[in-house]
């Protein structure tokens, strides 16, 4: 009996001893199904890290018509783009999709390993966990309830000029927001369009005018030189005129013809527009985890860690300073690589701190435990 209990209390501290890395269904879980977060789980697959993307469906470029500065993929319908991606990962053995939105994440501390893991619950209250968290949440764009202003979101009004101006150059324009950010506009679309009017919504005001003076002292110059024209008056709705998705030409351009109509009752013609519409982070769970903000972004290094330890920001929701189709995949791709060599890091030091005990412990553990047992047994070896 002495013997057999002396062998199990090794085993005992074996197995113990080999529970140095939290035990989890993932070892990464993505919140997020656009190109940042599908990026990311790209990156992890590659390396067979054991990986969940969970998609809620919502997308920033969900009105797009179609994804353009995007190397490979210029003119591809986001969705396509999509389908294409999830198909291509798919063949990883280790990557997994999850269409459901996660409603709440909590860190653990696994005190027993020294580590903390996160618990991610669905909509359905299912529970995921994981040892790596990266959010690709993103963001929302805060359009004014004027009528008509939304349905034109994305289909010849937009927020940049890289992914969607190049097919409205050389047309009749606008600049919807308010006067300090006209100049700015103005200075990212003038190799495009030369014929501006900002529709500035009765946000021309003295103090509106100082704001902008500080940023450009000689802005009154510079709006002349642009050509751009300011109209004051209160917008009342958009109006479609055309569809530019059915009327294009050879040469990639869309002719999409919007009326505004003003208070006042007179009413302006122009083909497309840029905005200068605040954002808001889509999810609330940056802020349920109490993660640092940059703004109102979220704030991450170089390598995409957010201040939460085991937590990577990337896209849109983290705070970088750029928001597109490139940036959000050359960040998911960062920090794939970072979150694989952290974990890396912490299975090699685990399994040295395990090698190390499992010799030691074992026989002061054993001897604790034994007590003069041990001494039993060796008298009894002897024969005495």
């Amino acid at each position: 009996m002495t013997l057999k209990l002396l062998y199990t209390l090794i085993s005992f501290l074996t197995l113990a001893l080999a529970a140095s890395v939290a035990q989890t269904d993932y070892e990464v879980m993505v919140i997020g199904g656009g190109p940042s977060g599908l990026s990311a789980l790209s990156g992890l697959s590659r390396v067979k890290r054991k990986t969940v993307l969970f998609d809620s469906g919502e997308y920033r470029n969900l009105p797009t018509r179609k994804m353009h500065d995007v190397i490979g993929n210029d003119g591809t319908v986001p969705s396509e783009f999509r389908s294409l991606v999830r198909e291509q990962i798919s063949k990883y053995g280790t990557a997994t999709f999850v269409d459901k939105k996660i409603t709440a994440i909590s860190p653990v501390i696994d005190s027993s390993a020294n580590t903390t893991y996160f618990n991610a619950t669905d909509a359905d209250g299912e529970v995921y966990s994981a040892r790596k968290l990266v959010l690709a949440t993103g963001l929302v764009d805060i359009i004014p309830d004027t009528p008509g202003l939304q349905e034109a979101w994305g289909k010849g009004v937009y927020w940049c000029p890289w992914c969607d101006g190049y097919e409205h150059r050389d047309q009749p324009f606008g600049v919807l927001g308010p006067l300090a950010e006209v100049v700015a506009s103005a200075l990212e679309v003038y190799t495009l369009n030369q014929d501006i009017i900002a529709f500035l919504n009765g946000t021309h005001t003295p103090e509106a005018e100082a704001e902008l003076a500080a940023k450009y002292p000689d802005w009154k110059k510079r709006l002349e030189m642009y050509n751009v024209q300011l109209e004051n008056a209160t917008i009342s709705s958009f109006e479609r005129i055309q569809d530019g998705e059915d009327n294009h030409d050879d040469e990639g351009r869309e002719f999409d013809i919007f009326r505004v109509h003003f208070t006042n009752g007179s009413s302006v013609d122009r083909n497309a527009f840029i905005t200068n519409y605040p954002t808001a982070q889509r999810s609330s769970i940056p802020s349920s985890l109490g993660l640092a903000m940059k703004g109102k972004s979220i704030d991450s290094n170089s390598a995409m860690r957010t201040s939460m330890s085991g937590v990577f920001a990337v896209g849109d929701c983290n705070g970088d300073g750029s928001t597109n189709v490139p940036h959000a995949m050359f960040s998911g791709k960062r920090a794939a690589v970072n979150a694989h060599v952290e974990m890396a890091n912490e299975d090699s030091t685990a399994s040295i701190s395990k090698r190390t005990l499992s010799r030691r412990a074992m026989e002061k553990e054993a001897e604790r435990l034994m007590g003069s047992e041990l001494e039993m047994l060796w008298h009894r070896a002897r024969g005495r």
